[in-house]
């Protein structure tokens, strides 16, 4: 049975890119909520889908490793002989390693320079300077249309674990297996003909999709029927505001999944997805206001948000945003608790050494300084002697 890779078994399955940590981080990057389908498989290893194959990926201090499993090899890359035919697979193998790597900067739209930009915001921002020291490296992905909308309408009244598993049994229940993995079995994402099929409403409310049943089939439909198959792709060459109210239209697509899809597929940098969880963020860290006194977020309020930041931060406001509803989450508060434990301990070590050093020193001024009698003496014993 095939593994997941390690990086320790051997570089050789392996292929890599140069990409600092500062610019990508992938346990926060690939935990934070925007994408479902990746998970922890061995420490610093995430496995997960995406353009139809299944990716390991880790990553040292300077470099991005990735193994893209073979589906028909389980993974295996042998080399054998030095024949015609074997030169050809390894022409053929060197173009799909091109690939590859080009999918992988898409995924992660590495050719944003994210070091230059949290700089930027950290001058326009002070609590987003501090947020940057414990959380570098939160990067946005540039998933595919299908597969970022309809797991975004899995998200509503859910919270990132239970998203994860529905997003996993919506791709168990309608999607082509892939790999299997550790007896693991990837699959890949449905297309809009398995989504829209008639039979699914059913199918997923018995696996416990609820209301979100009806969306998911009902959108998939509507997008087959009245827009097709490219309508959703053909929506990162509009204007945010049009492609915001044109994913409206859909089925359980509220204003907040819109600037979801809008941000994570859509290429969307200015769009800011608004929840509970941004909602406090403006209330409690930048003294936002809003005109009544909501105890929802209306489209109103979604939108008097989105535009206080996009002011504040710029063309770049819905990655900023990520930065700080990542930091925001449980399961990274760890982070900043180390942080501000190691911070007083640095700054108490910087004490004490100054403090030893003043100590050092006093003690050096308080000794009694020697005496020049005896090489006074010694140089005129010599004096004598030479007479």
């Amino acid at each position: 049975m095939a593994k997941h890779a390690v990086l320790s078994s051997g570089t050789h399955l392996w292929r890599s890119l140069a990409c600092a940590k500062s610019e990508l981080r992938l346990d926060l990057t690939l935990a934070c909520g925007q994408s479902f389908r990746w998970r922890e498989t061995a420490e610093g290893h995430w496995t997960g889908v995406m353009r139809g194959r299944v990716w390991t990926l880790t990553q040292t201090d300077d470099t991005l490793w990735y193994h893209v499993y073979d589906e028909r090899k389980c993974g295996t890359r042998k080399r054998t002989g030095d024949s015609s035919e074997q030169k050809l697979k390894e022409f053929v193998k060197e173009e799909e390693d091109g690939e590859e790597e080009e999918q992988l900067r898409d995924y992660f739209q590495l050719n944003v320079k994210l070091e230059t930009l949290y700089t930027e915001w950290g001058a326009a921002d002070p609590h987003f300077k501090k947020i940057a020291n414990i959380f570098t490296g939160v990067r946005l992905l540039r998933q595919e249309p299908t597969e970022c909308l309809f797991s975004f309408i899995c998200t509503s009244n859910n919270h990132i674990s239970r998203i994860t598993g529905m997003v996993e049994r919506l791709c168990q229940a309608l999607g082509a297996p892939l790999d299997q993995l550790d007896r693991t079995t990837y699959y890949d994402f449905p297309s809009l003909s398995a989504l829209a099929d008639g039979s699914v409403e059913t199918r997923l409310r018995d696996l416990g999709f609820g209301y979100r049943a009806q969306f998911l089939q009902q959108s998939a439909k509507k997008i087959l029927d009245s827009y097709g198959t490219q309508w959703l792709e053909g929506l990162r060459n509009v204007p945010y505001l049009e492609a915001h109210d044109a994913l409206r239209t859909l089925p359980g697509v509220g204003t907040k999944v819109a600037d979801c899809v809008c941000l994570m597929s859509l290429d969307k940098a200015e769009a800011v997805p608004v929840d509970t969880h941004v909602w406090q963020i403006a209330k409690r860290d930048y003294q936002f206001a809003s005109s009544g006194r909501q105890k929802s977020i209306t489209d109103k309020l979604h939108r008097d948000i989105g535009h206080f930041f996009r002011n504040l931060w710029g063309p770049y406001a819905g990655w900023t945003q990520s930065v700080l509803f990542c930091a925001d989450l449980k399961k990274f508060q760890q982070l900043k608790e180390t942080q501000s434990v190691e911070q007083p301990r640095n700054q108490e070590e910087r004490v004490e050494e100054e403090s030893d050093a003043a100590k050092s020193e006093s003690k050096e001024r308080s000794k009694p300084k020697k005496s020049n009698l005896c090489s006074e003496k010694t140089t005129t014993y010599v004096k004598k002697r030479r007479m």
